[in-house]
């Protein structure tokens, strides 16, 4: 006798049950149906990509799964040089060089794919996960509009999902980076990383972290700070509190100014949606005007970002000769879901899809059943066949188990009526398939 394998669940790789499953299906499609709402083309990208484009943006942070073939050639590195790709930013670069020619820009493109890290795996961060992506590329120059509008598509994304209120926190890493240049501090890298850990640590850990590790005096430290610590909806307040520094610097003004451009072009949003926030600076080197990150309000265990982004100057400068600027947010689906899936905040859904289950009362009535199911079918309305002649009470059961709302029932005899039951209420009526309404 063979021995049975035990089957397990692998750590940090999601796995759902069909009602847990149908409620991610349906978070995926409303995102999918705003992205598109606002013009966003999808794309796909394979999973893996080159080792050397992977690690031609320098990330060398992240851990990535290379691939090998069990019955591999040892002298064959064919295959070494594969990996699966650890966010889509890289993907997305070297997709737009390997197409430049054939792409209209500006480029508007959403991905809504899964991407895979050598995480711890816990709660909330996960080996194998969705990343909801959308980003905007121009040749040369990109409009700053572009940057406004970001925030608004995430901002309706978000909201669709039922999980509370969200505020999205804007700032513009010019204003912290021509600051810290007017105030002569020239590890500029390790001082944006300190400052941007402000909420997790802290006002004194952060003060303490800037003398040790940098090596800045107490003014330094407090006008730093100073600006940091503004919150502020107004556009205006912004430009007032920043004036109030006596900054002069070509960068941190061009910061300034773009920052309340974003905060006047989304004055339509609701008062807690937005805020301009310039301890936010994003530890990605590679973000040079705005950046985002969103909180959920309402939603006590998730404290970090569910969504970030910002604008870049060159995305693809490792693959082409051409200035790419662009701007991008995404959303970490799988780390949000499982958190809320989690803390219980994500309720099943109907196992099944199907609207109406059609009752099979023997193998002579098949033919009609399939006809009737087909003939719904083609109105658009989703209908499962039962399959086996058994029992009508046990073809309820089965209907009322997977969350079925409807049961039809074809004519038993020759000269009745179709019936439909409200699985809800229990109402059984005559019906036909040209009249039946939910």
């Amino acid at each position: 006798m063979s021995k049975v394998y035990k089957p397990s669940a692998i750590s940090g790789f999601p796995e759902y049950l069909p009602e847990i499953r149908r409620v991610e299906q349906q978070w995926i499609d409303h995102i999918r149906a705003v992205f598109e709402s606002y013009g966003f083309c999808n794309i796909e990208t394979p999973a893996v990509e080159e080792v050397e484009v992977l690690m031609a943006k320098g990330e060398t942070d992240k851990e990535i799964y290379c691939l090998n073939r069990l019955q591999a050639d040892p002298d064959d590195n064919s295959d070494s040089r594969l990996a699966l790709h650890f966010d889509q930013t890289v993907p997305l670069a070297r997709y737009t060089a390997q197409h430049f020619n054939d792409l209209v820009f500006p480029f508007k493109r959403y991905q809504i794919q899964k991407v895979w890290r050598g995480e711890r795996p816990q709660v909330g961060r996960m080996r194998e996960f969705y990343q909801c992506d959308i980003d905007v590329i121009a040749v040369d120059n990109l409009p700053l509009h572009f940057d406004a509008e970001m925030p608004a598509v995430i901002y309706e994304a978000l909201m669709g999902l039922n999980i509370g209120k969200v505020q999205i926190k804007i700032s513009n890493r010019r204003i912290l980076i021509g600051l810290l240049e007017a105030l002569g501090i020239e590890d500029v890298i390790s001082t944006t990383r300190i400052i941007d850990k402000l909420d997790k640590i802290g006002v004194d850990k952060v003060r303490e972290s800037l003398k040790a590790e940098i090596g800045l005096n107490d003014a330094q430290v407090d006008t730093i700070l100073t600006l940091s610590t503004i919150k502020t909806r107004s556009a205006a307040e912004v430009q007032e509190k920043l004036a109030g520094l006596n900054v002069e610097n070509e960068s941190f003004a061009r910061g300034v100014e773009e920052l309340c451009f974003v905060l006047d072009y989304l004055s339509f949003m609701p008062e807690e949606a937005m805020i301009a926030d310039l301890s936010i600076v994003r530890g990605l080197d590679y973000y040079t005007g705005t950046v985002y990150e969103t909180n959920l309000l309402e939603i006590p265990e998730f404290t970090s970002s569910v969504c970030s982004g910002g604008r870049y100057d060159d995305l693809a400068s490792s693959y082409i000769n051409k200035k790419l600027p662009g701007v991008g947010i995404s959303i970490g689906l799988t780390r949000l879901f499982s958190v809320l899936l989690e803390h219980g905040y994500i309720k099943p859904a109907a196992i099944s899809p199907a609207d109406i289950l059609m009752a099979l009362p023997s193998e002579e009535m098949r033919p009609l059943a399939q006809q009737t199911a087909q003939a719904l079918r083609a109105r658009g309305f989703k209908v499962e066949l039962y399959h086996a002649p058994q029992k009508i009470k046990k073809q309820l059961s089965y209907a009322e188990r997977k969350g079925v709302p409807f049961i039809w029932f074809p004519p038993f005899e020759d000269g009745q009526a179709h019936e439909v039951k409200n699985m809800q209420t229990g109402e059984q009526v005559a019906t036909d398939v040209e009249s039946f309404a939910r």
